[in-house]
């Protein structure tokens, strides 16, 4: 009999979104429920899936939980986070309830800029402490790996702050963290709108010493893979200079990323498949021929419905289609003071399955696999299966569709991370 270190016995369904590869078309919608299902866990790692009546009796654990009653699923995976910033934007959400738009506010100088100044003002370790009570409040509502992004610092001293705080916190938080150079997020206040000058700025001033960066960073040592974004957007970067960054990157060693068609359709979907980037972030004004050619390719499409909801807005990224065409979806909270202050996947899947007509299983695979392929980690976690790290949740409903189905409070009775039993 094997000795291991936890066992789960006795749920109603382990739903372990198993795939070789990230669920697209009609794998999207089948769920991979076992019932009566159990799952043993020894140094961090899934050992074994099963039925309760499989698994019984081969396993000797240091410790049982009986999940009877509850459901068992994948950590969800949150793919586009802009966790670490300094200050917050509630006077901006008051405006736009009076009828302002976000690009006005952004025209204005406020928006993206308005907290460059509130995090450029911040200490690593303010900006640590409180990015580390949002993961707490992410971690407990079941998500155990994120990616952060930079792009509030908008300089060389000011985005390596950021991936210093991204880096401690990768060491000191349990969530597993992915990072993101995001240098081209807007044009910072002393190149007063020049977005031209302050392209070259990155890719021939920031970009290297973020190269540098990675090349000591705690995460090359790991094998963590560092990705490269640009919001491709008015009153931010062009087509041409969001290619200009992305390529710049890809020949630091960088994977691309890029905002796409979040209020304007500039063929960023386009640029991004030709540069075979990891992900296209945002997609809601994307159009017919960008979702067919994202439909034959590997490039995952990672919607932001909190984005949408925040913001008053109806014109949700059409996940439908993008689904039925067998584009790789997956979904995100893009956490952010301005557009997206929401922590919490499961209302981001609640929101996708009534506005974009996700069913509860499409959401669950795009919340947990496809966002773990969408930066470089589908080979280590969004699925329940032997050798995976054990980032499992315990539900607090026997039926997983429970997660999207009731919102506003928290369906998370337990999480477990790498293993470890995170007690309440």
């Amino acid at each position: 009999m094997e000795t291991v270190d936890l066992y789960l016995h006795n749920a109603e369904q382990v739903v372990t979104c198993a795939s070789g590869a990230p669920r697209r078309g009609p794998t999207m919608a089948e769920a991979a429920v076992i019932e009566n299902g159990a799952v043993a866990v020894s140094a961090g790692r899934i050992v074994a899936v099963g039925t309760t009546d499989d698994l019984q009796g081969r396993f000797a654990p240091r410790r049982t939980i009986d999940c009877r009653g509850r459901s068992v699923c994948p950590g969800f995976v949150d793919a586009h986070t802009h966790t670490v910033f300094g200050g917050d934007r509630a006077a901006e959400f008051e405006l736009r309830i009076k009828g302002a738009s976000y690009l006005e506010i952004m025209a204005a100088g406020g928006g993206i800029v308005s907290t460059v100044r509130y995090t450029r003002a911040a200490s690593m370790s303010e900006l640590e402490s409180a990015a580390c009570k949002r993961l707490d409040e992410m971690l407990a509502l079941g998500t155990t790996t994120v990616e952060i992004k930079t792009g509030y610092g908008l300089s060389v001293s000011d985005e390596l702050k950021m991936l210093q705080v991204i880096e401690r916190l990768d060491q000191n938080h349990p969530c597993d963290i992915v990072p993101t150079f995001l240098g081209a997020h807007a044009v910072p206040p002393e190149f007063d709108g020049d977005s031209e000058a302050y392209t070259r700025c990155v890719i021939d001033k920031i970009l290297p010493e973020v190269a540098d960066w990675y090349k000591t960073s705690r995460f090359a040592e790991r094998g963590v893979s560092m990705y490269i974004d640009v919001f491709c957007e008015d009153h931010a970067f062009d087509l041409n200079q969001s290619r200009r960054v992305l390529e710049a990157g890809i020949e630091s060693g960088f994977r691309a990323k890029m905002h796409v068609d979040q209020f304007n359709d500039f063929g960023g979907v386009a640029t991004a498949l030709e540069l075979d980037a990891a992900s296209v972030d945002h997609l809601d004004v994307t159009g017919p021929e960008a979702i067919a050619s994202l439909a034959q390719s590997d490039t995952i499409a990672v919607l932001l419905p909190a984005v949408n909801f925040n913001l008053g807005l109806t014109n949700y990224a059409d996940a439908r289609t993008m689904m039925d065409s067998g584009a790789v979806v997956a979904l995100a909270t893009d956490l952010n003071p301005g557009s997206a202050p929401c922590p919490s996947m499961p209302a981001v899947m609640a929101i996708a399955c009534r506005y974009q007509r996700f069913t509860p299983a499409e959401a669950l695979h795009a919340s947990t696999i496809n966002g773990a392929c969408a930066i470089g980690q589908g080979d280590e976690t969004g699925s329940i299966e032997a050798g995976k790290r054990a980032d499992i949740l315990i539900l607090s409903e026997g039926d997983y569709r429970h997660i999207p189905y009731f919102f506003g409070s928290n369906p998370v009775h337990t999480v477990i991370k790498n293993g470890q039993v995170l007690d309440p």
